[in-house]
């Protein structure tokens, strides 16, 4: 983002990027509660805390890298919530997700023993290049599909995957592929595409009229 400040707490409108999150997720009532997981670093979190102080967030510090973070995460659920209880995992940079896309996931999987995630068919051309970015071949895009969050698991089977794949040094991206290396099959489930993650500092803007034109409606 070429910022000091993490991307999650860049201001975006009149909020963070994260209180925007946290707002999406804590609108929805089947959602028991958040867990929060934050850089051991975090220094901008408490000037937030207050706003949510009537709301179920628990705080837990993170690890190196995403599976490591999301791990932890499962850890703390651990000790109050069982094996067969649902987790969704939520990217905190992806601040359009929508009320009506989680409860489409949790309706769709809710009987589901494999658990699934998010995400939107691929509709451009798509390209591998070597790294020259020279491009190596056209992929097919059939059956191709942007992975995106909420990811929905079994606690107990997403936590076993992680400490699997971790154990293996094996540094996936999201929590269906350490399901997938499990030898799971996550379902997707089609949102919306306007759910994007906050990476480039044009995504700040596209995030901003996705959110004015959902308020429109």
């Amino acid at each position: 983002m070429g910022v000091t400040v993490p991307k999650q707490y860049l201001q975006l409108g009149s909020q963070t990027v994260l209180e925007h999150t946290l707002d999406r997720l804590l609108d929805c009532k089947r959602i028991a509660g958040v867990v929060l997981v934050l850089s051991p670093e975090d220094e901008f979190w408490p000037a937030i805390r207050a706003r949510y102080a009537d709301h179920d967030i628990e705080t837990v510090s993170g690890g190196a890298e995403r599976c490591h973070s999301v791990l932890k995460g499962l850890d703390h659920l651990a000790a109050r919530a069982g094996a067969d209880d649902w987790v969704l995992v939520h990217d905190a940079a992806r601040p359009c997700v929508r009320a009506a896309d989680i409860e489409r996931l949790m309706n769709v999987l809710a009987d589901d023993e494999q658990g699934g995630l998010l995400g939107v068919p691929v509709a451009d051309t798509m390209k591998r290049v070597d790294s020259d970015l020279q491009v190596t071949e056209t992929v097919e895009r059939a059956g191709m599909w942007h992975a995106l969050t909420p990811q929905m698991f079994r606690i107990g089977a997403l936590r076993a995957a992680l400490q699997q794949v971790i154990s293996m040094d094996c540094l996936v991206t999201d929590d269906a592929g350490a399901m997938e290396l499990a030898g799971y099959h996550p379902r997707m489930v089609e949102g919306h595409r306007g759910n994007i993650k906050i990476t480039l500092p044009a995504d700040l803007a596209l995030a901003a009229f996705y959110l004015q034109a959902e308020q429109g409606q």
